[in-house]
């Protein structure tokens, strides 16, 4: 799995003294412009600016952006290399900004990763007996932003009660980035998956199946690694217009709209299950706003976020 943080640390090490470079320049040097705010994420953690200059990174529009020791001593930083600012902003700003990364553009192999993964989605019914629905969710500590809490729940679909539940922790050197979550996602969610002792017979996720760019969100991605029925469930929108119930995306109808409260979820399938028997499963799983599974695992997850906080 690629670290985010080191692959943005080295490129910020590219930048040389009396130079500046941008978020989005960095973003696009890892491979997609879109992992811009992951990016400023990941500099706000960098440990040590001496050795990877993250004050030389500035927003896109030559203002100076933010640095964890202060504005101030960041401007002080790059004035000390020649760089000149005035109102917040550097000037000559286009004579100063550094492009020419070396890189090998790891989220563009991420994203071939996710094509090929794409075309091994099922999209009809392929199962026997459905039993056991797990719900998977994570949450992050906010002491610690890398340190990642995953939860599965197991419950009898019949009879409606949980059979098992499985918590754990895990670093995670991959932040938010928007359309690329299984990545971040999917470590924590095999550290708690080795440790059930129940199979589940179909899986509810707490993000999207195929409404995704690729057809291949969180949901999608798990199932056919794993090469089980899948569904993913989303408390937001990440694409496509509403018509009706359904979700279209250049086209095609990538999800369904569910009402089992004030506020919807955005429900499509992830591998191995048709539209309309994902849409049934999860409405049926819906005590709730949230498919019970998720919304136990999500719950299970604040609490051990909170615990660990408060022995901190």
């Amino acid at each position: 799995m690629i670290d985010f943080l080191e692959e943005t640390y080295k490129l910020v090490r590219q930048i040389p003294k009396g130079m500046v470079s941008t978020y989005g320049a960095i973003a696009e040097a890892l491979g997609d412009r879109i992992a811009a705010r992951a990016v400023g994420f990941a500099l706000n953690l960098n440990p040590n600016p001496d050795l990877t200059p993250c004050y030389r990174v500035v927003a896109g529009d030559g203002s100076i952006g933010g640095f964890s020791r202060g504005i101030d001593e960041k401007i002080r930083r790059l004035e000390s290399e020649g760089i000149r600012i005035k109102n917040g902003k550097i000037q000559e700003f286009e004579d100063v900004i550094f492009k020419d990364f070396e890189t090998w553009y790891p989220l563009r192999k991420l994203r071939g990763e996710q094509s090929r993964l794409a075309n091994k989605v099922k999209m009809e019914d392929d199962f026997e007996e459905i039993r056991y629905v797990a719900g998977f969710d994570a949450g992050y500590s906010k002491a610690n932003p890398l340190k990642s809490y995953g939860a599965i729940v197991i419950m009898d679909l019949k009879k409606m009660e949980v059979v098992e539940k499985v918590v754990a922790e895990k670093v995670i050197k991959f932040p938010y980035v928007p359309t690329y979550l299984a990545f971040r996602e999917l470590p924590i969610f095999l550290e708690v998956y080795k440790n059930l002792n129940t199979k589940p017979d179909l899986l509810l996720v707490d993000g999207n199946g195929i409404l995704h760019p690729l057809k291949l969100g969180i949901a999608s991605h798990i199932g056919v690694i794993l090469d089980m029925p899948t569904i993913g469930a989303a408390k937001k929108l990440l694409l496509g217009e509403i018509d009706g119930d359904r979700i279209r995306y250049r086209g095609d109808v990538l999800g369904k709209v569910l009402y089992s409260s004030s506020k919807p979820i955005y429900v499509s399938p992830g591998h191995r299950i048709s539209m309309n028997t994902a849409f049934e499963f999860t409405k049926k799983l819906c005590r709730y706003r949230i498919p019970e599974p998720i919304r136990l695992a999500h719950s299970i997850v604040s609490q051990s976020r909170s615990s660990r906080s408060s022995d901190l």
